[in-house]
């Protein structure tokens, strides 16, 4: 486990993200929460568009027979959703839904259905938390605020999540939430040229003057493994003077790391050479790729998508194998 500010996390986390929205899916997803869980996996992520609102009810469901306090539960909002369960045509929903009532305004939303207005991430939290059957979530994520960049200045940008901080931080004294982040694709990973290029200090100071130096912007989650290495190995961020990775600037400011796309969606299966495997101290692919990703100095909590038992106990086993240490680490780049 890991202990960062109130919060006792574990390094391995259940990612909800694929698989169809039905109904052998949401059991598989179920019986690996309440496995999970009972292994000593803490951390559970999940998003409002995750399966059309089938993976936030389907964890909804299982913490009806869980200790609530055990969970560090992570969801996100951001992209424009649809509910599988309304049974609309999925324009009529969005009409009806939001912009009918006011909830969004067609000038913020991007081409790919994005937003971050705070009334429609207002919206999405409480569908979220109706979801999940809560009254808050740990830790609560803008999804993939970078593809506002696109279609917006960088001023405009800024603007918008000094926004949707004054929100969430309102969100924290209410108690709805207890922490925010961003949750990323490419913003991270990215040199400072990029169009989609994210400021890490430039954040933080929002959070600062929006939050003070209590401010509760505590959490970023990128996708880091053997095949995308970007937040360790790119000095794409500065840090007073210093030019530091994604991971050197989250431990210098006071972040915590969930890294996405931990396996590389499987597809480290039948890639990682023999010898690779062998430097890592572990036999199977996936499992390379996870004593890489938490031997990285700077991870906090690797996310993976479980929706079998079969991968659940097979992944667990990570969490009793002995990590890298930093020299052993860095060896692997030579």
């Amino acid at each position: 486990m890991k202990r960062f500010l109130d919060l006792e996390l574990s390094e391995l986390g259940i990612g909800t993200y694929l698989g169809e929205p039905d109904e052998r899916t949401s059991k598989g997803y179920k019986d690996v929460l309440k496995e999970g869980v009972s292994l000593g996996i803490r951390v559970v992520d999940t998003a409002i568009v995750y399966r059309y609102m089938k993976s936030e009810r389907d964890i909804g469901e299982v913490l009806r027979e869980l200790d609530r306090e055990r969970i560090v539960l992570s969801t996100k909002g951001g992209y424009i959703p649809y509910d599988i369960e309304s049974r609309m045509n999925p324009r009529d929903y969005f009409y009806e839904e939001l912009l009918s009532k006011g909830v969004v305004n067609l000038k913020e939303v991007t081409p790919q259905g994005h937003c971050l207005s705070p009334s429609f991430i207002n919206w999405c939290l409480e569908k979220s938390l109706q979801n999940l059957n809560t009254n808050y979530v740990d830790v609560y994520f803008l999804h993939n605020p970078e593809e506002q960049l696109g279609f917006f200045s960088r001023d405009t940008f800024k603007a918008i999540i000094k926004d949707c901080f004054e929100y969430l931080e309102a969100e924290v004294r209410k108690g709805r939430i207890r922490y925010y982040g961003l949750a990323t694709w490419e913003g991270f990973r990215v040199p400072p040229t990029k169009v989609q290029y994210l400021d890490l200090w430039e954040l933080v100071e929002i959070a600062q003057r929006v939050g003070g130096e209590e401010h509760h912007f505590r959490f970023i989650q990128l996708p880091y493994n053997l095949g995308m290495r970007e937040a360790f190995t790119l000095k794409n961020q500065r840090v007073d003077v210093a030019n530091l990775s994604t991971l050197e600037a989250c431990q210098r400011l006071g972040l915590y790391v969930y890294t996405s796309a931990s396996i590389y969606q499987g597809r480290v299966v039948g890639r990682v050479p023999v010898e690779l495997k062998e430097r890592l101290g572990v036999s199977g692919d996936v499992l390379a790729s996870l004593q890489f990703v938490l031997s990285t100095p700077g991870v906090g909590t690797a996310l993976v998508g479980m929706s079998k038992l079969e991968h659940l106990r097979e992944n667990i086993k990570i969490l009793h194998t002995p990590k890298l240490s930093p020299a052993d680490f860095l060896s692997l780049f030579k």
